[in-house]
């Protein structure tokens, strides 16, 4: 049992995440009970596995100096980048606020969470917000690193995430939290308080907890202050506050003289004045830094309820149930609308000629960002999960069973409140016929047939922010709302146990039935749908559907104690799911475990996998979206400026010679990060006809735990994961690299150009199965655990090498290599030294990743200009990065424990990027901007 546990929490489970809760585990439970491990249904009193699973115990959670879930196990090397960052402020999903694991850079929503071996909470989308389960209530978090489809169904094709909450509490505890930023901004707080009691046949938790993530603003440094770095202070500037008018016959471009600069301060001269225009010339201040508007990491907050109980019944039975509900309220601010005439094309807006302050005298096509009405979205998401279970365990002769029913209620349920957006009818109103009446007030229509007050506001939109009046704003502001939920409910029954006795050990066997209904709804407001707002129309989203599932698992010990062969067993399992919406999924695992002697254990696994279609992969109703993107057809950034072969596919397509993406100011884009759509594009379309995606997973594992070095313990496995039939959203890049610079046809189908400009004016992306994705590395962890005169010492090393991370557009298209791009960085490695000496500890952590190949911002700036990546020829090398966190504790003679800690201890600073960078500036808003400053202070009772 001691070397069981000591291979498992110092090796094999990441080499020792907590070797002293294995000893104190061995110490405090005298008689061996039989256990069930993340990624196997059979209990076993040795707990050693074939499958590579990574713990980390609630100590360890405390002294990383984070609060949420998400923000812990991002931290994880297998994790990679987060699928929806905090600096995503322009980010429209409703998972938006909320946080998600991304392992092996697979996508968060192939990652399975469960919470005590149930599932949790998934949104319409397939995505489990780790942030709503209470980090207060957790004994440890389980990190299975291999596809367990077999074991529990869809999603568990990048591995699976097992929270396992504390089984019963003996008092109280509360904890206070409080950390920020060096600049004393993105202030956390988190507040929890448990509570216990037990007594010979029953117990009951209660908890509660309050976590919140303050805001960060791009103005406070200046790094982050402007849209493409502190470099170029005039790049990537937006659509400016100041009215820029054409005629419909586009004779003339005007923009209206104004004090100030691209910050939006200043005064705009009296329109009515011919001589208060001048020519539209590009200059910097005639456009906005919508930084100065735009959040750089978004705020939320997150309230939490917790309850579990256990009752022993008689016959050895047990009933155990767990209730918990969530609120997490997050808030996303961007720039002001870049409003123009034909934001919605089958609904135009012009200046009337007739307008009090349009002194042209014909209908005018304008262009203006309405920065005194900055765009806020309030994100309101509930979570309810309720399970029930009913447990026991018996005997059939001399050999151990244990059985158990269930049901498995988790729900989300959530409501956005917009403002900011601009309610196109009331536009037309206010910008329509207007005069001065008789009273000295511009009102709307003619002296001959006006409107009154009381209905319509007439707006000086031309006039720029200082000219707007708060009635005009409230008469064009949109307040728009849209509510969303998913549901997940399943009932399962298991039974296992040992069937009969080998020469070599038990044969365990485990199987079960489960039943399952996942229904969702993501539904726009009624006027959000009309496409008379300017807030991205959409379609309401509607789905459900039923699963029936039963699955088999047996355990069979071939050698024990026998040269070359202290052990040698395989684990067999399959799955058998029947979808009411695609049919029939079967799924098998085969795995071993083999030591040849005591202290080596080999172990390795070839496992089938599968992810059924979402409701919103199938039932997605599709959005208006403006994105950003890089034509490839641009001569200057673009691919062809490069390959020869695309510039011929894009003249092939209409393109001429010297063509420019231009942006929504009608400027060239200025680096290879692109610009904007000028025009809404559509996406998040579902597709009826997906099929599941399938998975192949294979590993191959050593584990050395020395019996002549007590206390350490290596792992070493390879991995090489495989998905086909893949589903994914595609990006507005990626339609158009896959036309013109993989040669795709079908993409090229998928977008048009206007026929005069050559300018991509529709692009249609949604969900497909479009191809393959497959990833193949190694994760190797060192553990030491030393005890000298001077304290404890536990070295841990956790590090994951990528060989290779690909994907195929479809199986006609050539592989594309990501690893070492950005996002996909080849070796990641996390190196941590605890310390401890009577009530004083100390935790080291140096976390470092490799350099990263990023797209370059101009020829000028690229270190590899002749280099190919996956976006063309051309990148820029950005070098490793090397972050150092300390903490340290003290525990106090009234029961009490202060933590206090600094995150980036030496301020690595920042750096610029284009594929990482956050929605309002050219800096990843996932890694530190500074330090981090934090204190805990917990009290047991």
């Amino acid at each position: 049992m001691s070397r069981s546990i000591r291979v498992i929490c110092l090796g094999g489970m990441t080499l020792g995440m907590h070797a002293a809760y294995a000893q104190e585990a061995q110490t405090a439970q005298p008689a061996l009970q039989r256990i069930e491990v993340t990624g196997s249904r059979i209990r076993a009193v040795d707990l050693e596995t074939a499958q590579p699973v990574q713990v980390m115990t609630q100590e360890q959670i405390q002294k990383t100096g984070l609060v949420t879930v998400g923000d812990i196990l991002n931290t994880l090397s297998s994790a990679g980048s987060p699928d929806f960052s905090r600096g995503g402020s322009l980010t429209s999903n409703r998972e938006n606020g909320g946080q998600y694991i991304n392992l092996r850079n697979l996508g968060s929503q192939r990652l399975l969470v469960l919470v005590d071996g149930k599932r949790w909470t998934a949104t319409v989308d397939g995505y489990t917000d780790m942030s709503t389960i209470p980090s207060a209530m957790i004994d440890r978090i389980e990190v299975l690193k291999d596809g367990a489809s077999s074991i529990y169904g869809s999603d568990a094709i990048a591995g699976v995430v097992n929270i396992i909450l504390k089984k019963s509490l003996d008092g109280g505890n509360l904890s206070l939290y409080t950390g920020a930023n060096q600049k004393g901004d993105g202030r956390n707080k988190d507040f929890s308080l448990t509570y216990g009691a037990t007594s010979d046949k029953t117990s009951l938790m209660f908890g509660l907890s309050h976590t919140e993530q303050g805001v960060v603003w791009p103005s406070t440094r200046n790094i982050t202050a402007f849209p493409k770095g502190p470099n170029r202070p005039t790049t990537g500037l937006g659509l400016g506050p100041w009215g820029w008018v054409e005629p419909i016959d586009g004779s003339f471009d005007k923009v209206l003289n104004h004090s100030g600069d691209q910050t939006g301060t200043g005064t705009g001269s009296d329109p009515r004045n011919l001589n208060n225009w001048h020519d539209y010339s590009g200059a910097a201040a005639d456009k906005f830094n919508t930084a100065q508007q735009m959040m750089f990491q978004m705020p939320n907050k997150l309230d939490t309820i917790f309850t579990k109980g256990t009752v022993d019944l008689p016959y050895g039975m047990k009933f155990a149930s767990t209730a918990m509900f969530s609120q997490r309220n997050s808030t996303a601010q961007i720039a002001g609308y870049p409003l123009r005439s034909d934001v919605q094309s089958n609904f135009p807006v012009y200046v009337d000629k007739n307008s009090y302050w349009n002194a042209y005298g014909q209908d005018l096509y304008f262009m203006r960002r309405t920065v005194e009405l900055p765009r806020v979205t309030d994100n309101e998401n509930r979570t309810v999960h309720i399970d029930a279970t009913l447990s026991g365990d018996f005997n059939v002769g001399a050999h151990p069973w244990n059985w158990d029913v269930g049901y498995n209620h988790s729900a989300v349920s959530g409501s956005t409140l917009s403002s900011g957006n601009i309610n196109l009818l009331n536009l037309k109103q206010a910008l329509g016929p207007s005069f001065m009446n008789a009273a000295g007030v511009v009102q709307c229509g003619t002296p001959g047939s006006p409107i009154a007050l009381t209905q319509c506001t007439p707006w000086n939109i031309l006039g720029g922010p200082s000219a707007s009046t708060p009635a005009a704003l409230s008469y064009v502001n949109s307040i728009g709302q849209a509510t969303y939920g998913s549901t997940i409910n399943s009932a399962t029954a298991n039974i296992g146990g040992e069937l009969y006795n080998l020469p070599a050990g038990s044969l365990g066997f485990a199987a079960g039935l489960e039943h399952r209904n996942v229904r969702g709804y993501d539904l726009p407001g009624q006027f959000e749908q009309s496409g008379y707002s300017t807030d991205l129309a959409g379609n309401p989203t509607r789905g459900e559907y039923s699963v029936q599932e039963a699955y088999a698992e047996v355990n069979i010990p071939l050698l024990k104690d026998v040269p070359f062969a202290k052990l040698l067993s395989v684990d067999l399992a399959t799955r058998h799911s029947n979808y009411s919406n695609f049919g029939i999924a079967n799924n098998s695992k085969a795995s071993f475990m083999w030591k040849p002697v005591n202290d080596l254990l080999a172990r390795g696994t070839y496992a089938q996998g599968f992810r059924a279609p979402t409701v919103g992969d199938t039932f997605g109703g599709g959005e208006q979206t403006y994105d950003d993107y890089m034509d490839p057809c641009d001569s200057v950034y673009g691919a062809a400026a490069r390959d020869a072969s695309v510039a011929a596919r894009c003249a092939a397509a209409g393109v001429k010679p010297g063509f420019r993406q231009t942006d929504q100011t009608n400027t060239p884009v200025a680096s290879a990060a692109g610009g904007q759509s000028a025009s809404p594009f559509v996406a998040g379309a579902g597709n009826s006809a997906l099929r599941p995606e399938r998975a192949t997973t294979k590993t191959l594992g050593l584990v050395y735990s020395p019996s002549y070095l007590p206390g350490f313990s290596a792992s070493l496995d390879w991995f090489n994961i495989k998905i086909t039939n893949e589903i994914s959203a595609i990006t507005a890049t990626q339609v158009a690299e896959y036309c013109y610079v993989q040669n795709v046809a079908s993409y090229c189908n998928d977008l048009k150009r206007d026929p005069l400009t050559g300018q991509i004016v529709s692009l249609s992306r949604g969900n497909a199965n479009l191809g393959a994705l497959q990833t193949e590395g190694i994760d190797l962890s060192l553990g030491y655990r030393l005890r000298t005169a001077y304290g404890l010492f536990n070295f841990r090393s956790d590090s994951t090498w990528v060989k290779s991370f690909r994907e195929q557009a479809d199986a006609t298209a050539a592989w594309k290599e990501y690893v070492g791009q950005y996002y996909y960085n080849r070796f990641k490695s996390n190196l941590t030294t605890d310390w401890s000496l009577g009530n004083w500890s100390a935790t080291w952590t140096a976390r470092f990743q490799s350099g990263v190949k990023d797209k370059c911002f101009s020829s000028a700036e690229c270190s590899n200009p002749n280099d190919a990546a996956t976006w063309g020829k051309g990148y820029n090398k950005l070098g490793a990065t090397v972050y150092n966190d300390l903490s340290v504790g003290y525990k106090t003679p009234w029961k009490a424990t202060v933590l206090a800690g600094v995150n980036n201890l030496f301020n690595k600073q920042p750096r610029t990027t284009i594929q990482g960078a956050a929605s309002s500036s050219a800096v990843d808003a996932d890694m530190p901007i500074d330090r981090f400053f934090y204190v805990r202070y917990t009290q047991a009772f």
